[in-house]
């Protein structure tokens, strides 16, 4: 058991980290496809729609511990090292911005279904 809450605090982490994003991309000292990139993180990793659910053991947190953090990597290059402390800094004085967003789960509904359609259209014109 000491592994998963191991794995449990860095999700923790992780959760402080995309806050942080959310702040950035209001930051204006963020260029607009640092901001965009964000966004989509910040949607996928807030969003209550998982590609594999949290409450399914371990396999649950594995999304969160490999598709949130390779998009923050890749986030984290794009935005300047100051505002990026800046807006950790804020985002652990403000535990709020770490909660779930049905907003953002709509967003990634909304991404699958119009993906989905997009190769169902592809696929059948192809036949």
């Amino acid at each position: 058991m000491k592994g998963v809450e191991r794995w449990k605090q860095k999700v923790r982490d992780l959760k402080t980290e995309v806050a942080a994003l959310v702040l950035a991309i209001r930051h204006p000292g963020v260029p607009w496809y640092a901001r965009l990139l964000a966004a989509g993180v910040v949607a996928y990793a807030l969003s209550p729609v998982d590609l594999i659910p949290d409450f399914i053991p371990v396999l649950g947190l594995l999304d969160d511990l490999i598709l949130v953090p390779l998009g923050i990597l890749l986030v984290r290059r794009l935005i300047p090292p100051a505002v990026l402390s800046e807006c950790r800094e804020r985002a652990l004085r403000e535990p709020g911005l770490r909660k779930r967003s049905w907003a953002a789960g709509a967003v990634i509904i909304a991404l699958w279904v119009v993906s989905g359609l997009a190769l169902a259209r592809w696929w059948w014109a192809r036949g």
